[in-house]
């Protein structure tokens, strides 16, 4: 048993974080503390604050300690611990850590493109961005100001001609030399300068390099330098005009819900707009959920702008603390007010606004998810419960070519797309849908077996009596015979409403009502799941497609297969030859030839 007293007399007063642990030794809770001995000393006092606070005492089993030098490193330290940990009590959100940026290739005459932080090719990188509606704009003028080229390096390479960028002056055609090298790397460097902030140098730069061209009268080129800084001229202009850069938080709630609208202003407009309904907040102040939340969402974030001014509609409890954490982090000073006038107040009010149209949507979502669970339990005669679990499956494929099967989740709240997964099915006969579903069921259930994870309280197949007794056969394999299992089958003209359901074997069938909420349940995880697999067949179909025949063609190298095309004029050609005019390409022997034209055939 945890003793607190004497727990308590051993601990220090300096500032720092605290680790709750329960008696499997999982952190359960972490928080901070400018006096850690005087804040745990509140939570063992006879009355406490709240019904989750007194739940959480009760599962204390032990408690670690983590000095810190001040009160600024705990905080950090602390976003750092509920990141990575995810505690049970602490207060959750679910982070899109997808930040949309600029990327510029690292390639010898660069492409500028959008690209998302989760991947990380080589190049240089601007942002992140509030939003994707932000890249596109920067995109779009940038393209107007420098020309440079928005195309892949694969349609690059193979220019014969420019393309309708350069028709309508977004691009300078590298691709075809209608630029030199170096003027191109001039532009690149113009854009650089500009993504950077320094538009008046870049201005002035311009200017000089303006008169330079009339004098020389180089009159095009001077009346293209002068277009470009009156474009510059009225953006600098916008900039200034149009005053703000502030993040806007607003929080609100009802008796059991809450919900957090996150509003980006950039140049005095509203740049993006998030929503995120916290877990584990329902019974903590609105003040001490946005102020967890606000430390959450930018500390330990490094991708992530600190903006100078953050609004908040409510006064934090620790604002003052917070703000200096956050100035620590950003390099710069950091404001966080609730107190606003005029057009930052009106900004304010639109976050309030949005926030309580967000709890609206949600709370009747989740009465709607309720009400469907609530039923399908009724037409099933299952238990009722609190927690559910449903996972469904569907298989895509193009006559056989990309097959995919996709698993998506959902629980009592809807979709939980973090559990979606997707798998790749190999080694069956092309279009054999039955062994697709009996190899995903497989690899799926049998991991889960061994890992020894939650199983779902039913699972659903997109398909009939042949994919439901494949996947029955599956599982009694594995044992699993005892989960519940249904088919759900597309009607006449596979029209919505009209499903046959086939419960367990192919003996049990049940059609319900098309007002059925459990009905539209079943329909809603079935789509999904057609949904999730048809868009990743279709993305796999499509980089298959893209890939040259001839690289599947083991020994044969780029230069040689650039060769090969060089020679006959294309693929179609290639195609046509015999192993003796392949033999005609230099490097190209009898064994060789003899294996191009057998895969070629073959693929044919």
């Amino acid at each position: 048993m945890f003793d607190p007293q004497d727990f308590l007399k051993h601990a220090t007063t300096a500032p720092g974080i605290y680790q709750m642990l329960d008696a499997t030794g999982t952190i359960i809770y972490v928080g901070k503390a400018k006096n850690l001995k005087k804040r745990l000393a509140s939570y063992f006092r006879v009355s406490v604050d709240s019904v989750k606070t007194a739940a959480l005492v009760k599962k204390i089993a032990d408690i670690r300690l983590i000095a810190t030098l001040n009160e600024n490193e705990a905080l950090l330290l602390e976003s750092h611990l509920i990141k990575q940990y995810r505690p049970r009590y602490n207060i959750l959100f679910k982070d899109d850590k997808s930040f949309p940026y600029l990327h510029l290739t690292d390639h010898p005459y660069p492409r500028l493109s959008l690209i998302r932080s989760s991947q990380k090719p080589p190049g240089k990188y601007f942002g992140p961005y509030a939003s994707a509606d932000s890249v596109r704009e920067a995109l779009d003028l940038l393209q107007k100001l420098f020309l440079i080229r928005p195309c892949s390096d694969s349609f690059f390479n193979h220019r014969s001609r420019p393309c309708l960028q350069h028709a309508i002056k977004r691009c300078s055609a590298p691709c075809v030399g209608l630029i030199s090298y170096e003027h191109y790397q001039t532009d690149i460097a113009n854009a650089i300068a500009f993504l950077q902030g320094h538009s008046q140098a870049l201005i002035q730069t311009l200017v000089e390099k303006m008169q330079q061209a009339a004098i020389q009268r180089h009159y095009e080129q001077a009346a293209f330098y002068r277009d470009q800084i009156q474009l510059l001229h009225q953006l600098d202009k916008d900039q200034h005009s149009h005053g703000g850069h502030a993040d806007i938080f607003a929080i609100v709630n009802d008796a059991s819900h809450l919900a957090i609208q996150v509003m980006h202003v950039r140049r005095g407009k509203i740049s993006g707009n998030h929503r995120y309904f916290p877990a584990n907040a329902q019974q903590q102040g609105g003040a001490t959920v946005l102020e967890s939340f606000i430390a959450q969402f930018y500390l330990n974030q490094p991708e992530r702008e600190i903006p100078r001014e953050i609004i908040v509609n409510l006064s934090l409890p620790e604002q003052a603390w917070l703000s200096s954490a956050l100035a620590d982090t950003a390099k710069h000073a950091v404001k966080i007010t609730s107190s606003v006038k005029e057009q930052r107040l009106a900004w304010l009010h639109l976050a309030i606004d949005n926030a309580k149209l967000a709890l609206t949507s949600h709370v009747a979502s989740k009465h709607m998810m309720q009400q469907r669970f609530s039923a399908l339990s009724d037409t099933l005669k299952l238990p009722v419960k609190e927690a559910w679990r449903l996972e469904c499956f569907d298989i895509s494929h193009s006559l056989g070519e990309a097959t995919v099967a996709s698993c998506v989740v959902f629980d009592e709240h809807g979709p939980l797309k973090s559990a979606y997964r997707i798998f790749n099915i190999k080694g069956i006969t092309p279009g054999d849908d039955l062994a697709a579903m009996a190899q995903v069921m497989r690899r799926r259930y049998s991991r889960l077996k061994a890992d020894n994870c939650a199983l779902p309280d039913i699972i659903l197949i997109d398909g009939g009596k042949g994919q439901l007794n494949a996947a029955k056969t599956i599982l009694t394999e594995l044992a699993l015979s005892d989960v519940l299992v249904i088919g759900i089958a597309k009607g006449e003209g596979r029209k919505p409403g009209l499903e046959t359901l086939w419960i367990n074997d192919d003996q049990t069938a049940l059609q319900l009502p098309y007002h059925s909420p459990a009905l539209h349940l079943l329909q809603h995880i079935r789509d999904e799941a057609h949904r999730f697999a048809i868009s990743k067949h279709r993305a796999k179909r499509q980089k298959t497609r893209q890939v040259s025949t001839l690289e599947h063609i083991e020994g044969l190298g780029p230069q040689k297969r650039q060769d090969l095309l060089n020679f006959f004029g294309g693929l179609i050609e290639l195609k046509k030859a015999s192993v003796k005019e392949l033999q005609k390409v230099t490097g190209v022997g009898p064994k060789m030839a003899e294996k191009i034209s057998d895969c070629l055939k073959a693929m044919a």
